[in-house]
C-alpha cells in the first residue's frame, strides 16, 4: 500500500483517477481548490478510511509524506483556463515546483499531466512525441499552452538535475461522466445542448478534427506509465488515434440523444487547432496499453452521466 497524492483529485479525471487508486488498495490524498473540481465528483469516496480530501491551491507548497504524487492540478478547458490567465500559468508553473520540490524531498515518484496543447495548431499530423510544436505564446490559449510546456521543462530539468523520478504523459481530447456541464468543451456542450433541445454551436465549419478517448481507459495509461521503470520519463502521448470531425461528432451525439437541436456555425475562435490526432505507438511499445471502449459506448455513458445531473438541477 502507497500512500498517493492526487492533485486536481476532484476534477474530472482525477476523481476517477482517486477511485481506482483506492481499488488498488493505496491510500489516497487528494488535493484540490475546487476551482474548477467539485466536491460531489469525491462524495462517494468519503467514507472510504484510506482516502482523505483537503482543500488546497498547487501555488503554494505543500507539507506531506508521499510516496507517489498524480499532479493532475489545472483548469483544462479554455472557457475555465481564460477566465484568469495570470492563475493559469501560476498553477502549471508554480504547481509544478511545488510538487516537484514535495517529490524531491520525500523522494516520490511524481506524474505530470500534460497535454496535447503543447504541439500548438500542428503541421505534423498525426503528432509525435518528438514534434516540438507550432504555438504561439502570446496568445489566449497561451496561458495553457506555454504554462503546460514550461511544466514539462521543469520536470526534465529536476529530473536531470535533482534525479527525481518522473512521467509525463501529454492527455489528449478526454471525455466521460463528471465532465463539469459548462467546460465549454466539444462533448460536454454537444450532449447538454441536446438534452435541453437547444441549438449546437459548431465553430467554423465543423470540420476540424478531434481524437476522443473515454477517461477509463486514460486512467488505465495512467497507472501502466507509474508502474513502468525509473529509466521511462516520456512524454508519452495518451489518447484515442480515431479521427472525427466536430460536425460528425455533434450527429452522433443529436442521434444518440434523441433531439431536435439543430446545428449553428459561429466564428472559429483564435488559435483553436484544426487538426488533433495523437501517435500513440510509444504506448502501444512501451505500456501495451490503447484506448478499448468505443466512441459510442464511452457517449452512451457520458450522455446518461449528464441526464442524471440535469434531472437533479430541475429537480433542485
Amino acid at each position: 500500500m502507497k500512500r498517493i497524492l492526487v492533485t486536481g483529485g476532484a476534477g474530472f479525471i482525477g476523481s476517477h483517477l482517486c477511485e481506482r487508486l483506492l481499488d488498488q488498495g493505496h491510500e489516497v490524498l487528494c488535493v484540490d481548490n475546487y476551482f474548477t473540481g467539485r466536491r460531489r465528483n469525491v462524495a462517494r469516496l468519503l467514507d472510504n478510511p484510506r482516502f482523505e480530501l483537503m482543500r488546497h491551491d498547487v501555488t503554494f507548497p505543500l507539507f506531506v509524506e508521499v510516496d507517489e504524487i498524480y499532479n493532475l492540478a489545472c483548469p483544462a478547458s479554455p472557457v475555465h483556463y481564460q477566465y484568469d490567465p495570470v492563475q493559469t500559468t501560476k498553477t502549471s508553473v508554480h504547481g509544478a515546483i511545488n510538487m516537484l520540490g514535495l517529490a524531491k524531498r520525500t523522494r516520490a515518484k511524481i506524474f505530470q499531466a500534460s497535454t496535447s496543447e503543447v504541439y500548438g495548431d500542428p503541421v505534423v499530423h498525426p503528432q509525435v512525441e518528438e514534434y516540438w510544436g507550432n504555438v504561439n505564446p502570446i496568445g489566449i490559449r497561451s496561458c495553457y499552452d506555454e504554462g503546460k510546456r514550461c511544466a514539462e521543462t521543469l520536470f526534465f530539468d529536476y529530473h536531470r538535475q535533482h534525479k527525481v523520478r518522473i512521467k509525463v504523459a501529454r492527455i489528449f481530447n478526454t471525455y466521460g461522466p463528471r465532465m463539469h456541464p459548462n467546460d465549454g468543451r466539444v462533448v460536454s456542450n454537444f450532449i447538454v445542448q441536446a438534452l435541453k433541445g437547444e441549438p449546437i454551436t459548431l465553430y467554423g465549419d465543423g470540420q476540424q478534427t478531434r481524437s476522443f478517448c473515454f477517461v477509463d481507459d486514460l486512467v488505465e495509461a495512467f497507472l501502466r506509465l507509474m508502474g513502468t521503470s525509473d529509466d521511462i520519463t516520456g512524454p508519452i502521448n495518451l489518447g484515442n488515434p480515431g479521427e472525427f470531425t466536430i460536425r460528425a461528432l455533434a450527429e452522433k451525439v443529436i442521434a444518440m440523444t434523441g433531439s431536435s437541436s439543430k446545428l449553428v456555425f459561429l466564428p472559429l475562435p483564435s488559435d483553436d487547432p484544426k487538426q488533433r490526432q495523437p501517435d500513440i505507438s510509444k504506448a502501444r511499445e512501451v505500456l501495451d496499453w490503447e484506448p478499448t471502449t468505443h466512441l459510442e459506448a464511452g457517449l452512451a455513458k457520458t450522455i446518461a452521466y449528464f441526464d442524471t445531473l440535469l434531472k437533479e438541477e430541475v429537480a433542485a
